[in-house]
């Protein structure tokens, strides 16, 4: 498994938390190989508790570990952590304000083998609108490892969104993960791309398009969806001609209504880049279809020269 996993980072990360900290404890919904939470089984076979395919129980046992003083970290697919246990997540664990941390492993469009079943295309949107739940939505390895050590110190829900596919790295391991901030991952004077997990990637090979035709992006990693940083949002905006949002997610309750959200009363020109409401499908590969969604660098650009008009007369 590549280097660049994120899942095979998260795995790793907990490995490392678990050394520092007894209290680290682990749970699993017979998916252990898949989300890499069977590294911290093998280190730590005493505090890995495998569920079985029962998400709503595993967030149950969540809460009562975090309720005797445990930090439970809980994988499975994203679809099946925010999805099916979503009652045991908001009246139990959100509501009790409860140190669990959920990760959605295989997010978004990235198992692309099962379909629209496994594929989760609503789960910021969730996990987002759960009063008192951060939402971490990492854009690679380096960045989910750091991830997992914020969740660890958060006191109260949180959610980490995880890749199943190599990602490129942009973050590096010495950069500073900040919990509830944006960062500027390449400066830019035109337009500003906001863009969260996966799309990260897109939008900085988008840049070196658009730089050919003149267009200077600036490229926003955001890896805090909740708490989002409005006031970031908002200096990083200024004097654009344009945002556009990218995320592997549907359109609506993500980062695109996050933003706009943020700017609102703002006369700015804006676009966005997402899954046009619609559940996914089967595929030979996650590359097939990103393409298929318009969830690419190209489609980025596309929207940029719509909102800056670039080529037209």
């Amino acid at each position: 498994m590549s280097k660049n996993c994120q899942r095979l980072a998260y795995g790793e990360a907990l490995v490392a938390l678990g050394k520092e900290n007894p209290n680290i404890v682990v749970l699993d919904a017979d998916l252990s190989k898949s989300t890499m939470s069977c590294l911290f089984q093998e280190a730590f076979p005493d505090r890995f508790f495998e569920m079985g395919i029962a998400e709503q129980n595993m967030l149950s046992t969540a809460a009562g570990l975090a309720a005797g003083g445990k930090i439970p970290f809980a994988s499975s697919f994203a679809v099946f952590a925010s999805g099916r246990a979503y009652d045991q997540i908001r009246q139990t664990i959100a509501i009790g304000m409860l140190n669990v941390n959920i990760c959605g492993s295989s997010s978004g469009l990235s198992d692309f083998g099962d379909g629209a079943t496994h594929q989760s295309i609503e789960d910021i949107a969730l996990m987002s609108a759960i009063p008192g739940m951060t939402v971490l939505t990492p854009c690679d390895a380096h960045e989910t490892r750091k991830a997992v050590r914020a969740a660890a110190k958060i006191e109260g829900p949180v959610y980490i969104r995880v890749c199943r596919n190599p990602v490129e790295d942009h973050t590096s391991e010495d950069d500073v993960f900040e919990v509830g901030k944006i960062r500027v991952l390449a400066d830019g004077t035109d337009v500003a791309v906001f863009a969260c997990g996966t799309m990260v990637d897109a939008a900085m090979k988008a840049k070196n398009i658009l730089s050919e035709d003149g267009v200077s992006t600036k490229v926003i990693n955001v890896g805090t969806i909740k708490p989002f940083d409005s006031v970031g949002a908002i200096r990083e905006a200024k004097g654009m001609r344009a945002i556009v949002t990218a995320e592997e997610h549907n359109v609506i309750g993500g980062l695109a209504s996050t933003v706009a959200l943020a700017l609102r009363g703002s006369a700015i020109s804006m676009e966005y880049v997402a899954v046009e409401d619609s559940f996914g499908q089967s595929a030979r590969s996650a590359d097939e279809l990103m393409a298929h969604y318009g969830l690419t660098a190209e489609n980025i650009v596309s929207k940029v020269k719509k909102c800056c008009r670039v080529g037209e007369g």
